[in-house]
């Protein structure tokens, strides 16, 4: 028998990198039909969303923002190449070891998209047989071209593995693409632009003309720029037709209602700004629109909870949860089972179709998108998704301000300059503003009125700006009488606080 050499490590680690992908787009395809979050990336992706330490969490937020989750889905790509060509290099002298490591992540995407919320067991058939077909394309790859004559090392050679892998790639791309498009025809934006939604029985105060200077933010955040964070990986897609709400625990009556009950029902329209509790001082992770839905004192009357049902837990599909006080819900102000944003109805991505909404509350114990249940309970009971996670039980938002305009480190010109930007304190109001230059006296900007007291409030001051470095800052006080504090305090557990703090240089 003539001898032959085995395949270099540069040819291994394309191996497997070629039968990773082939695995990957195949059990994309595949989740098309299962679910999106039975593909194994976006499986082991929610496991790492629900796994990580609050440290790692507020690192990802602060860095990336709202793109935290391209962010990790990313990264999952490129720690996978990585591995996968080692794997692919180790396979060279032992394909068990090859084998070896493509079942185990076989088995870890598996276990990971069968233990998310309301998976069937249909759920571990992407990874596992994504799995296989990588074992067989590095099976071909390495032992196929093991011929009796040029070893891998000729150029004639070299061809043939860069052509095999750049087809086995090909093939997982188009894999994917075709999964991602049959995964779309299950999603819901049609059914979405087919709701009409019903004339609210009580319009929202009138808006004042938006008096935003140039740099400032507006007044009503469109929904494509509303902020946006949660822990769904995949956005996901709920039928309004099918959709139900399911009202139970420690209740006189248990509820269940479908979207059309919903609807009949009377509805408010009110501004309301949203906060994350992982916005930083200064921060861009806040937004106001008018929502539209149905108050939910009401509907917790009519469901009557029970004596020590302090926590009202909103559900989601994904099983995402967010426990708000009960007692806060029922006090007159407008939480509601929104249905629509800025005049349609709510954007898939924000929780179409319905979402709760409290004002006054961080939207971590306040905001269950996609919500199909809610549950009166206590919270000596029960501990919703962040609390477990480090993140306070109760989540009142605090009293923050921000400067838009002029933006931190850049230079202006010397002379009248415009110092403005946004104050908040949810369901208390915004009274006063204050803007200190160089830790001068502080100086009262003016504040534009607004129709309720949960919005924020857009403010400016007139400063008669000189040549040179300078220090400003900002804080507000709320309707309560007090102040926003000057301590510096990090997100968590319970909101970042401290004066919004720019420099900018006058010439």
């Amino acid at each position: 028998m003539a001898f032959v050499r085995k395949p270099a490590r540069w040819f291994g680690a394309l191996a497997g990198v070629a039968a990773a992908g082939v695995a990957i787009g195949l059990a994309e395809l595949i989740a098309a039909f299962s679910g999106p979050q039975s593909a194994p990336v976006i499986a082991v992706g929610d496991v790492v969303v629900d796994a990580v330490p609050l440290p790692v969490k507020e690192f990802a937020t602060s860095t990336f923002g709202t793109h935290d989750k391209t962010a990790l889905i990313t990264g999952t790509f490129i720690l996978l190449g990585i591995i996968a060509a080692v794997i692919g290099a180790w396979a060279v002298h032992d394909i068990r070891i090859g084998y070896a490591g493509i079942g185990l992540f076989g088995v870890l995407g598996a276990v990971a998209a069968v233990t998310r919320h309301d998976a069937g067991v249909g759920a571990v058939f992407p990874s596992l047989i994504g799995a296989l077909a990588g074992a067989a394309v590095l099976y071909q790859i390495l032992r196929g071209p093991r011929v009796r004559r040029p070893d891998l090392d000729t150029a004639r050679g070299r061809r043939t593995v860069l052509i095999g892998s750049a087809v086995a790639l090909v093939g997982a791309l188009i894999a994917e693409v075709v999964g991602r498009q049959l995964g779309e025809r299950r999603n819901v934006t049609a059914a979405r632009e087919s709701v009409v939604l019903p004339t609210p029985t009580e319009a929202p105060p009138s808006l004042p003309p938006d008096q935003a200077l140039p740099g400032q933010t507006a007044f009503v955040t469109p929904n494509a720029q509303f902020y946006r964070i949660d822990t769904a990986l995949v956005v996901p897609q709920v039928d309004p037709t099918t959709w139900t709400l399911r009202i139970h625990g420690r209740v006189q009556k248990e509820i269940t209602m479908t979207y059309q009950q919903l609807l009949a029902r009377p509805m408010v329209e009110r501004y309301i700004t949203l906060c994350c509790v992982s916005n930083p001082v200064g921060g861009n992770l806040i937004s106001n629109a008018l929502f539209q839905g149905v108050l939910l004192r009401d509907v917790l009357a009519e469901a009557g909870p029970m004596p020590g049902a302090d926590q009202m837990v909103g559900r989601s599909v994904d099983g995402f949860t967010a426990g708000s006080p009960t007692a806060v819900v029922m006090d007159g102000r407008d939480a509601m089972l929104a249905v629509g944003m800025n005049g349609e109805p709510l954007p898939v991505e924000h929780g179409f179709p319905v979402r709760t909404v409290v004002p006054g509350l961080y939207g971590y114990v306040s905001g269950t998108k996609w919500i199909t249940e809610i549950e009166l309970t206590s919270f000596a009971d029960f501990d919703a998704y962040w609390v477990p996670r480090g993140w306070s039980a109760m989540g009142p938002i605090k009293t923050e301000s921000r400067i838009d305009t002029p933006i931190d480190g850049k230079s202006v010109s010397a002379g009248r300059v415009a110092i403005a930007g946004v104050a908040w304190a949810q369901h208390k109001g915004i009274s006063k503003v204050e803007v200190r230059v160089d830790n001068d006296a502080w100086r009262v900007a003016t504040i534009d009125p607004v129709p309720s007291v949960d919005t924020w409030r857009q403010w400016f001051l007139n400063w008669d700006a000189t040549s040179g470095d300078h220090q400003l800052q900002v804080r507000a006080t709320d309707n309560t009488g007090q102040t926003q504090t000057s301590e510096i305090a990090d997100e968590a557990p319970n909101g970042a606080s401290g004066y919004h703090t720019i420099n900018v240089t006058v010439r």
